[in-house]
């Protein structure tokens, strides 16, 4: 057994989801991969079965009855993780925005004392994304600029989904009071560390927008994000 596991959400990811797994089990460090899957209709699920065959031990699904959202997909990767013991947990795309060998840097990164390592496209005023178009590159830095505002986190990318969870971290936070589905999530993952003191590094990475499939970003969950980010502010942290 890995003390790694590497949490994908899938819903519609037939075109991916095979060649990242693939691309996972290929490091050299030893990772172990959950796949959260959504009741994709495109047949997601039946790769993954397929996979498991060959990577018997290393690659585990859960199938959920439908499309539940991005942070109930992580909360139910995070609780099976803990419950099987795993010392490192993390978040994350199928979709190859993250670089898969960035994940041996966030290991190490939590190796060498952070609680929470977040593959960071935004690091000391750089910005690093291939294939945005423009205004999507601008709504996403400044959107971080105004969420560190708002909440005072030092940190660059406070919206980015690709991170390295310590089981100590994820055994302190109350996953109950978890409240976003969408990006917001990653947004009170994190503020949820940052309130408890727990220790915080970006690694930097560089973000490549997917080539195959579809982006599940949609206005409402933009809102979510937008939104959300001032009742974090007036939560009740003593009870966290």
């Amino acid at each position: 057994m890995s003390d790694s596991l590497v949490i994908i959400p899938t819903y519609n990811e037939k075109e991916n989801v095979e060649s990242i797994i693939r691309a996972v089990f290929a490091l050299d460090k030893k990772f172990e991969v959950l796949i959260i899957e959504d009741n994709s209709p495109d047949g997601t699920a039946d790769i993954v079965k397929g996979l498991m065959q060959e990577f018997v031990g290393r690659l585990h699904i859960k199938e959920r009855k439908g499309k539940l959202g991005l942070g109930t997909a992580y909360i139910e990767g995070f609780r099976w993780a803990l419950g099987n013991g795993y010392d490192y947990i993390f978040e994350m795309d199928a979709d190859f925005s993250h670089p898969p060998k960035d994940l041996i840097n966030l290991y190490n990164a939590c190796c060498k004392g952070a609680d929470l390592a977040i593959g960071s496209r935004y690091v000391d005023g750089k910005i690093s994304v291939v294939n945005w178009p423009i205004g999507r590159v601008m709504m996403s830095y400044f959107a971080s600029l105004y969420v560190k505002y708002i909440t005072g986190m030092k940190i660059g990318d406070c919206t980015a989904g690709f991170a390295c969870y310590r089981k100590e971290l994820l055994q302190r936070i109350n996953l109950d009071k978890i409240k976003f589905i969408g990006y917001a999530f990653q947004i009170e993952m994190k503020y949820t560390a940052y309130k408890l003191g727990f220790k915080i590094e970006e690694v930097p990475i560089v973000f490549t927008d997917r080539v195959k499939g579809q982006s599940k970003m949609s206005m409402r969950i933009f809102k979510e994000a937008f939104f959300g980010v001032f009742s974090l502010k007036f939560r009740n942290w003593k009870k966290y």
